[in-house]
């Protein structure tokens, strides 16, 4: 086979133009169809690939996508990146990632250097940036986008995402439900603070809400924010656990706070504390007891992504659409643990019975 086959190589095999050859590599529907199939055997015979950089100095664009997440060392952003890069591979373009590390300027500059490339849309989990004041060229008149994990803030636009506040609520009712009146709620610090689309803070706002919805008190103690990295992490969840007054269950608002929770249990020998884990992470049911958890599945949450996005890249004129995705609760032991018989018996059970949860559930002894 010849190295470095050309696109005049695959003209001569089909007996074609190579602007014919283009049309069908272009996917164009004005080639019959029996040219086509001769020009798709012959880029097959001879190996053929499109150069993208080629194409893209021929028509001002880039067959590429972008995708700009926090960050990729998060295994749930990366599993969203591979699901797109897949999605992306299959439909024949490329995919360009950048980070952006939770700060609105890096946010900015990241978006407007993929812009720069002539992409042909992004995919966005929004950090801090405000998208209104930004005034960026995407939606609308622009270059198409779509929103993962959580809303853009002040634009209107595709987003798929879960609904976070229910599946807190449910995670909690769950540890109401097994006897818990003390429920300590840890999350990272970046994301229960006051950025109003992140995540977590919808988390903690369903963690209250079924409290209230079942006679029990907020108490600010109960609820930690962890630096991401930080080497506090450890003496704030000693802490925690060693109040007056003590938790006798911890929502975990997403997978990092659960590894430090996990971590800090194991590091001290307790086992007597029952743990919920909003987000999977690896190696939670290895552990003794498994780690109960809400599971979002990042592969689909990318694959819906980018499908909104073609729909958008083909030319599609919908209102913008939020997608909420499915989440499941899998109960593998942890979520299950009774509160230590004293603690039980000072803290009669008040309220309702927990409220059915909006999610799929799987139960995992």
């Amino acid at each position: 086979m010849k190295a470095n086959v050309t696109i005049h190589d695959v003209a001569r095999a089909a007996g074609v133009s190579t602007k014919t050859v283009s049309r069908v590599t272009n996917g164009e529907d004005t080639v019959a169809a029996e040219t086509v199939r001769r020009v798709q055997a012959a880029i097959d015979t001879l190996g053929y690939r499109v150069n993208p950089l080629a194409r893209s100095l021929r028509t001002g664009r880039d067959d590429a996508i972008a995708v700009v997440v926090t960050s990729i060392a998060d295994p749930f952003f990366a599993s969203v990146v591979d699901a797109v890069e897949e999605a992306a591979r299959e439909a024949g373009w490329f995919l360009l990632v950048g980070t952006t590390g939770r700060s609105a300027g890096e946010e900015r500059a990241v978006i407007n250097g993929v812009l720069q490339r002539s992409v042909r849309g992004l995919v966005i989990v929004p950090a801090q940036l405000d998208y209104g004041a930004a005034a960026l060229p995407l939606g609308t008149g622009g270059v198409p986008v779509v929103f993962v994990d959580r809303s853009p803030v002040n634009m209107a636009a595709d987003v798929v995402t879960i609904d976070n506040g229910a599946i807190a609520r449910h995670a909690a009712e769950h540890l109401i439900a097994h006897g818990h009146r003390r429920i300590g709620f840890v999350a990272t610090s970046a994301e229960a603070g006051g950025a109003r689309h992140y995540p977590v803070v919808a988390r903690q706002l369903g963690y209250r809400a079924a409290l209230e919805a079942h006679a029990l008190s907020f108490d600010p103690a109960l609820v930690i924010a962890l630096e991401r990295g930080s080497r506090d992490c450890q003496p704030m969840l000693r802490q925690l656990l060693e109040l007056d007054d003590p938790p006798t269950a911890v929502l975990c608002g997403n997978e990092l706070a659960s590894l430090a929770v996990v971590g800090e249990l194991r590091r001290t020998g307790r086992a007597d504390v029952a743990i919920v884990s909003v987000d999977d992470f690896p190696m939670a049911d290895a552990l003794e007891p498994a780690i109960t958890v809400a599971r979002q599945d990042p592969v689909l949450m990318g694959h819906r992504a980018f499908g909104l996005l073609r729909e958008r890249i083909d030319g599609g004129k919908k209102r913008p659409r939020t997608v909420i995705l499915p989440t499941t609760f899998i109960e593998r032991g942890s979520g299950e643990l009774s509160p230590p018989a004293g603690a039980r018996s000072k803290r009669k059970r008040v309220g309702p019975s927990p409220r059915p949860s909006p999610t799929n559930r799987s139960n995992h002894a």
